[in-house]
């Protein structure tokens, strides 16, 4: 079926309309286009589809580098341009829906498009040829699609899974237990790696490893588990953590540790978040995972307190402080929602939380004791948008600034800083 494209929504997808009135949502479309359209989803009120060939095409329209980009990043298709335009066109209509706040909003980014991702996380398929290769789901199917490499990826991790992959068919591992591999890279092109297998097994061949692959580890997870997790250690060669530099401080962190995935971009956001701080005022960092905003603006509060729920994380930021000699910190291992009296009136309170936002427990403390200042980076503008207004009472909007973290996407990154009314 022929589909009209309006606009593109929070997202991604393309937004037409079906003869019968019925929204529909569309990827590789975008405004002004005429599409046909096959549907994967068909609902009474709306409906969802893929354009399989377009009628009409954008003049804003660019052949996208990956075949598999509606996998990865379904606005390889957007002039860069166009993406900024629409990020921020999105991002104010959200902000005006859930927090009924008009803001001129400005993006940051280092125009760099491709190549900043420094994790990836991939699947695996096999060949008629019974070769084992990199895979994607292909987008709102089961089924996967076999890729060499991924352009959002930087090079270091793209050239470190071929080694990995060598060594998978090495050991003729059956594509059947292979779960997923993830890689991590930092700043100088090291790569350590993670390759989670749903079946107990022994390899009869050892990874070679060089100056820039300086670290893998195989794990056990049960097939059961919707989730990746390491339930047991059957391989492990080298390194298990990496090191990258943010504002002269030392940040170790491991291939499963939280840490920001474009770095240039993150250190944009870590300058405005340093005009908000106070030498002579403490902090609290909710979500603060191996310590890349507290520990790196250490010098700009008189002290900090780091709480993380994920283990690993915490003993990295305890690592982190001890690495770098820093006086005035130290880091708790707890979920955010159990560690609320930490909240007070005179403190400056840091959020990045993950994209579900803050819990309703964490909104009525900060509602309850009233801290000075809220410092909240976001990557989910619209859960963003929705604390936002249920903190509107008490106070107001002082900084509000997108990052392009995440180019080529449909996702984009905010801070907010809200000041006491």
């Amino acid at each position: 079926m022929k589909v009209i494209i309006e606009k593109l929504v929070f997202g991604g997808q393309g937004m037409g309309r079906l003869p019968d009135g019925r929204v529909c949502f569309v990827w590789n479309a975008l405004p002004g286009e005429e599409v046909e359209v096959e549907l994967t989803k068909d609902k009474k009120g709306f409906c969802e589809g893929i354009a399989k060939k377009i009628v009409k095409v954008s003049p804003y329209r660019i052949e996208p580098k990956d075949d598999h980009f509606l996998a990865c990043s379904p606005w390889q298709i957007l002039t860069s341009e166009q993406e900024t335009r629409w990020k921020i066109e999105m991002s104010k209509e959200t902000y005006k829906k859930f927090a009924n706040l008009d803001w001129d909003l400005d993006m940051m980014e280092d125009g760099e498009m491709y190549g900043y991702r420094n994790k990836m996380e991939f699947g695996f398929v096999e060949n008629k040829q019974g070769e084992i290769s990199l895979a994607f789901f292909v987008r709102d199917q089961k089924e996967k699609q076999a890729l060499e490499k991924c352009a959002l990826s930087n090079d270091s991790i793209n050239r470190e899974t071929k080694i990995i992959l060598a060594w998978i068919n090495k050991n003729k591992i059956p594509v059947r237990y292979l779960r997923s591999l993830i890689l991590r890279s930092d700043l100088l092109g090291q790569v350590t790696a993670v390759l989670f297998v749903t079946q107990k097994m022994k390899f009869d061949h050892q990874i070679d490893l060089d100056k820039k692959l300086v670290g893998f580890k195989v794990y056990y997870s049960h097939y059961k588990s919707k989730l990746a997790v390491p339930t047991k250690q059957l391989y492990a060669k080298g390194l298990d953590h990496l090191v990258i530099e943010l504002n002269n401080v030392q940040l170790k962190f491991g291939a499963l540790s939280f840490f920001q995935i474009n770095t240039p971009v993150f250190e944009m956001a870590l300058f405005d978040i340093k005009q908000f701080l106070d030498k002579k005022v403490d902090v609290v960092d909710y979500y603060s995972g191996v310590g890349a905003i507290a520990l790196s603006l250490h010098e700009n509060f008189q002290h900090g307190i780091l709480v993380e729920s994920n283990r690993e994380a915490t003993e990295y930021a305890k690592e982190n402080i001890i690495l770098n000699n820093i006086e005035n910190c130290e880091a708790l291992l707890s979920p955010t929602e159990k560690m609320l009296d930490l909240i007070s009136s005179e403190k400056i309170i840091i959020f990045d939380p993950p994209r579900a936002g803050l819990d309703k427990s964490v909104i009525q403390k900060l509602i309850t004791e009233k801290p000075k200042r809220i410092i909240y980076l976001s990557c989910n503008p619209s859960t963003q948008a929705r604390d936002i207004g249920l903190l509107a009472d008490k106070y107001k909007v002082k900084f509000l600034k997108l990052y392009n973290f995440f180019p080529r996407t449909p996702h984009v990154e905010a801070l907010c800083v809200l000041e006491l009314i």
